[in-house]
């Protein structure tokens, strides 16, 4: 890994009732945030565990609480950043545009929906920017728990309905407008409703 290779992780601040709140009827508003808690630092355990994470420069990005909080919970060793304005995809655009104006040469998002997404899976999303201009990996229900670019495509994050099952194709089918190499990491289930609980059981857990 290097220095130049950042990861950020997308997460929020575990506030019952205002997060994972698609889980609140099975785990209540206390559950449902210390859910989001767990998988958060699942998540930072997974991006610390990267071979040479030591030289990998690791960001969370939240929303809600504040970045007193955030780092009080995550440790003063994890930079914590607040999330910009906008939806999700100008929030990313944002953040892939300041993390390339810093110097970055290969950047990473990443959320904590999606427990698959452990060190082998970051592993190879760096390895194949050293290749391509663009990597994803598809979430099984059509939007994608992973996207890496070598330089900013803000294209990508223009008229896309988010949150639908649509996500994932209509960001390769910009991708391929723009004639962009792409690679593409395995498709995984992300945890997002009561039913897809188990997932999250069965690898937190191993």
């Amino acid at each position: 890994m290097s220095t130049d290779n950042l990861l950020i992780i997308f997460s929020r601040y575990p506030e019952p009732g205002k997060t994972k709140t698609r889980m609140i009827p099975a785990l209540g508003a206390e559950g449902a945030a210390q859910l989001q808690r767990e998988m958060t630092e699942y998540t930072l355990k997974q991006a610390k565990s990267v071979p040479g994470s030591q030289d990998l420069t690791l960001e969370v990005h939240f929303a809600g609480g504040g970045k007193k909080l955030m780092q009080t919970w995550l440790g003063e060793d994890v930079a914590c950043k607040a999330q910009s304005l906008g939806d999700l995809g100008n929030r990313m655009m944002i953040a892939f545009a300041n993390a390339f104006a810093d110097g970055k040469k290969a950047v990473v998002i990443i959320g904590i929906d999606c427990p698959g997404v452990n060190s082998q899976i970051l592993t190879q999303a760096f390895t194949h920017l050293e290749q391509h201009n663009l990597v994803l990996g598809e979430a099984a229900d059509g939007g994608y728990y992973l996207i890496g670019l070598r330089h900013p495509v803000p294209e990508l994050f223009i008229g896309i309905d988010w949150g639908s099952e649509r996500v994932f194709s209509q960001t390769v089918a910009i991708a391929k407008q723009l004639n962009l190499a792409t690679a593409y990491l395995p498709i995984l289930q992300d945890v997002d409703r009561p039913e897809d609980l188990p997932i999250w059981l069965r690898l937190r857990d191993t």
